[in-house]
């Protein structure tokens, strides 16, 4: 069993906060009033008609919490344990599992584990079966609208869908989690971070079927330190632009980290007809073991079942550099640079850069539209194109298109 631990300001808000104790179902609403159970609607064990006013749902007041931003508010042990039946959720916000929104000065400190008892959910998802209609899961953790935020040492597995999200959330550290789900499962993404600012993640490792981790919507000033990452899609951009929609990431920093058996690395993907910016990331220290694209950047992600179509708009992508990335890649295209035919991909550079065969073969890079520089031992050769100072006004695009799983 593990503890977790709770520390807030006395401007602590959350409208519902779930966990597990070893001797009930639900911890919840740490405000400190009356009546608070009746205001739930929190998935259950048993029939859905089981009345929410029973011992299952319970008051960290009654567990000796202050919430007075001083005191240790829960010193509670237990496993977090998720619904096996998603028909828990009937009726219920169905992305939601564990929420926290409009939280202040939170720290969370853990050593236990939350199961999120992903696989009912997995083998009913469209990713999978495509003739089966796409339904929301839940996230495990969202943290919503929160500021000076602190998560260290958590361990989730097997979550519906997403691990762990910071959605419009400003000053976060998260630190020591392992987040964990079968290479298989679908959009497991580890971490997602959308519309949030000074974020840093460090001393991480993820095991998942999805993004390791992915930045999307307008988040800036985000750091990944010291990870580990495999399975999974590895760490992504992205995707950005998806129905002609605006975003903007920018001052991505991404310093040490080792990805293995991924089926990317380190990645940027965009749709055609977005718009925005990709700017200022800088992809460093990073060791490979066979994964698949290592360095990818492509401007015509399509996560669809038919083909996208051709638009002039894209989403800029510049100023973006790999420095000391050494490792192996499990295909022939270790570099990748697939950019917008109106908007080319400017700033590219790369520093150190060597990705050799998995099985002794010769690797390769493949550049369209793609502006940069290189420096010291770049293997495979770069293949920028040399910028001539011209940028194309929007015009018809060629028949350049492309399809991607995510």
């Amino acid at each position: 069993m593990g503890s977790f631990r709770l520390y807030s300001s006395s401007t602590f808000h959350v409208n519902a906060i779930a966990v597990l104790c070893v001797v009930g179902f639900w911890i919840s609403q740490f405000r400190c009033t009356e009546g608070f159970d009746s205001l739930l609607q929190l998935p259950q064990y048993g029939s859905p008609t089981t009345p929410l006013r029973s011992k299952r749902v319970l008051s960290l007041c009654d567990f000796g919490a202050k919430g007075d931003g001083i005191h240790n508010d829960t010193k509670i042990s237990g496993t977090i344990t998720a619904p096996k039946d998603p028909k828990a959720w009937s009726g219920l916000n169905a992305r939601k599992w564990l929420y926290f929104y409009e939280v202040n000065h939170l720290t969370i400190e853990g050593g236990g584990t939350i199961n999120g008892m992903g696989h009912e959910w997995w083998s009913r998802s469209c990713k999978r079966n495509p003739k089966k209609p796409c339904r929301h899961a839940p996230t495990a953790i969202t943290f919503h609208k929160c500021k000076n935020l602190k998560v260290k040492d958590l361990m989730l597995v097997d979550s519906q869908q997403m691990h762990m999200a910071f959605t419009n959330c400003i000053r976060v550290l998260a630190s020591y989690l392992k987040l964990v789900a079968p290479g298989s499962s679908p959009n497991t993404d580890a971490v997602h971070i959308s519309s949030s600012r000074s974020v840093e993640i460090k001393h991480s490792i993820f095991k998942t079927g999805d993004d390791c981790i992915s930045i999307v919507g307008n988040s800036s000033r985000i750091m990944i330190r010291d990870i580990s990452c495999g399975p999974g899609h590895g760490v992504s951009i992205g995707s950005l632009g998806k129905s002609k929609s605006w975003s903007n990431v920018h001052d991505v920093t991404v310093d040490g980290a080792f990805l293995f058996n991924t089926e990317n690395g380190l990645r940027i993907k965009t749709w055609q007809g977005g718009s925005g910016f990709a700017s200022k990331i800088l992809f460093k220290n990073v060791l490979m073991e066979n994964v698949s694209n290592p360095i990818i950047i492509d401007q015509y992600y399509c996560d669809s079942q038919t083909p996208c179509h051709n638009q002039t708009m894209a989403v800029k992508v510049k100023n973006i550099s790999f420095i000391h990335i050494k490792g192996t890649s499990a295909t022939e295209e270790a570099i990748q640079f697939t950019c917008s035919d109106d908007l080319p991909c400017e700033g590219l550079y790369l520093e150190d850069v060597q990705l050799q065969s998995c099985i002794g073969e010769t690797t390769r890079s493949s550049c369209w539209e793609a502006y940069g520089s290189s420096f010291g031992l770049v293997d495979p050769p770069a293949c920028f194109s040399v910028f001539d100072g011209f940028i194309k006004e929007p015009g018809i695009s060629n028949s350049y298109s492309r399809v991607q799983s995510s």
